[in-house]
């Protein structure tokens, strides 16, 4: 059954390492029997050079006629001095909003063969395997009001933290949830010692585990000890859920478990929609120069063709074909350690599609 992709290069690498992705796409339909079809569209700053809005009406309608999104990057220093709501990231969270895409999926998992690429002792890292379950349309990147005022003579900026119960719920029902597929326990991540916020984050959490979830094993933890944890142990995660703003601080952090950002994929879903993008941005500094990582994007094709495309052989397929091409000692120059010879990001996406084809 032929299913459609809409293909959301964006800005910065973006379109380096969505290109290398698409060339998976291209072996999975030729060597493999995947029937995917695919159109690009603008968004960030793309797409406001094209139209004069970080989110086109024609991206608009392309996402929602598709069977999934593949996302590159936004973001870039050019577009700074607009105004908010015509910046790159303005279309990034608009598609979030738009298509309801409540939940995002950020793995962590360290590769064997890149232990020595990140900055923290083998032994501590070892085995590491978590996925932090974020809220992503609400909380402060979207609460009212905001602004910048001005008060006694001086600017005072605010913003505004909020969720509702409902919306904790949901995102904790998809964390318990992927949790009953893992290693069975959930970690609630919040401050409920001095925000009211996090005090009913806490209680809904609580509610929805003894009604529904009773047999994973539930625990909290405040997000500046969360923070300390990841460093000290991380080992003692599974699954981490929690709000918008200390979900993408604590991703982050979680990706240097790794070795490199550009390593994690990440999956962003709703009741009807999901998008797929690494985790890492624009890197407007090495843009152009093929050297950006491509593996987080095409490991976020796996996850795109795991939960969207139900095609879970091929993105089997795809994780052998990336872990196969690390065995082989290839490395882009974030990953290249003591002297590695690093190669370019098309000569990553290269190895990735060579491994693939080998893999048919």
């Amino acid at each position: 059954m032929a299913v459609s992709i809409a293909v959301l290069p964006g800005d910065g690498i973006g379109p380096e390492i969505v290109r290398e992705a698409v060339k998976v796409l291209e072996v999975l339909n030729k060597r493999f029997d995947l029937d995917a079809t695919w159109k690009e569209a603008g968004i960030g700053g793309a797409g406001f050079d094209a139209s004069g809005d970080p989110y086109p009406k024609a991206t608009r309608e392309l996402v929602h006629a598709s069977d999934a999104v593949l996302l590159g990057a936004v973001g870039g220093p050019q577009w700074e001095a607009l105004d908010k709501p015509l910046r790159p990231e303005a279309g990034l969270l608009g598609i979030r909003a738009d298509l309801g895409l409540f939940a995002n999926y950020r793995p962590t998992k360290v590769h064997s063969q890149l232990l020595d690429a990140s900055t923290l002792k083998p032994d501590v890292i070892d085995g590491v395997d978590i996925l932090v379950v974020r809220e992503l349309v609400s909380g402060i990147y979207f609460g009212q009001p905001r602004g910048i005022e001005t008060v006694d003579g001086e600017r005072r900026g605010y913003n505004t933290m909020a969720y509702r119960e409902s919306e904790v719920r949901r995102i904790a029902r998809k964390a318990f949830e992927a949790a009953r597929l893992r290693s069975n326990k959930v970690c609630s991540v919040e401050k409920a010692n001095v925000l009211e916020v996090s005090e009913l984050w806490r209680s809904v959490v609580i509610e929805l585990h003894q009604a529904e979830f009773s047999d994973v094993e539930l625990s909290h933890m405040y997000v500046d000890n969360a923070a300390m944890q990841l460093i000290r142990n991380p080992k003692q995660f599974d699954v981490i859920v929690t709000g918008n703003l200390f979900g993408d601080i604590l991703s982050d952090e979680a990706s240097m478990l790794t070795g490199s950002i550009g390593m994690l994929p990440s999956a962003s879903i709703g009741e009807q929609f999901a998008m797929y993008e690494p985790i890492h941005g624009s890197a407007p500094d090495i843009a152009g120069k093929d050297m950006a990582n491509p593996l987080a994007t095409i490991l976020s094709v796996a996850m795109m063709l795991r939960f969207s495309l139900n095609r879970i052989d091929l993105a089997e397929k795809v994780e052998q074909a990336v872990e196969h091409t690390l065995d082989a000692g290839i490395r882009t120059t974030d990953l290249a350690y003591a002297g590695e010879q690093a190669v370019s990001c098309s000569a990553m996406g290269d190895a990735v599609c060579s491994a693939l084809e080998a893999l048919a």
